[in-house]
């Protein structure tokens, strides 16, 4: 999906429309994964660019689609450009070692939260 929103109609207020689009996302997004996973791949990824217009659009993480449809909201734009690509992907094993550094850093957050 490669799109730029369109936030002014005439008679359609600006919150519907806000929400209006958020919704057409998450559809788009739910149409996306439901789709069939080549043998390779262990679920679907998405390559994400946000901004007031395609020259200007910055890459996100999908999950940060929401928060900055709500951004473009609370700067009152009139339109907004979201461009979402799925492509197929692999999860990689973490290492013992990423793993052991998570372990100490819960074990010091958990220490610090009884002082």
């Amino acid at each position: 999906m490669k799109k730029t929103f369109k936030l002014s109609h005439p008679t359609i207020k600006y919150p519907r429309l806000v929400e209006a689009t958020k919704n057409e996302v998450k559809k788009y997004l739910k149409r996306e994964r439901n789709k069939a996973l080549p043998e390779y791949a262990d679920f679907w990824g998405f390559d994400c660019r946000f901004g007031q217009t395609e020259a200007l659009a910055e890459e996100i993480h999908v999950a940060q689609i929401n928060e900055k449809i709500s951004f473009a909201e609370s700067q009152e734009w009139t339109e907004f450009y979201l461009e979402i690509l799925a492509a197929p992907a692999q999860r990689t094993k973490r290492d013992a070692a990423d793993e052991q550094e998570e372990d100490e850093d819960l074990e010091n957050a958990e220490s610090d939260d009884e002082l």
